[in-house]
Parts: C-alpha cells; structure tokens; sequence
C-alpha cells in the first residue's frame, strides 16, 4: 500500500476520468461492462480485460480515498 500512498490523488483521479469514461460516446466503456456484468453477458475474454482495465483506475481512486480518510 505504500506504493498507492505515493500516487498523487490528482493522477488518480485524471485516470479514472480519461481511462475509466472513456469513450463517452456512445457510452462509457466501464458502465457497458457493468451492464454486461450484470445481466449474465460478460463473457468474451476481451470484455472482461476491458471491465479490468477501465475499471482499474476507479478501483485504486477508491482504496486512495479510503486510505486518505481511514483514522490513525
């Protein structure tokens, strides 16, 4: 965890938003794989790489927050 709490929240936060959304259009690549998730179709092996590597940046934005506001 360590390597995560030298991470700036900044960097962290770009990623998700320009990784994370992209494309917008038609929609978000990590909303259309949760939805896939969701509904039993999540199961091409690229698809599930996609979900990993869109989501990816939400996920460690997350733990950093977590850290951040953790007591002690």
């Amino acid at each position: 965890m360590r390597l995560l709490d030298e991470v700036p929240l900044g960097a962290l936060l770009v990623a998700a938003l320009l990784l994370g959304l992209a494309p917008l259009v038609p929609e978000p690549h990590v909303w259309q794989k949760l939805k896939m998730l969701a509904d039993g179709s999540l199961t091409a092996p690229i698809d599930i790489f996609d979900l990993l590597l869109h989501g990816a940046p939400w996920v460690l934005l997350g733990l950093k927050l977590y850290r951040i506001r953790r007591p002690g």
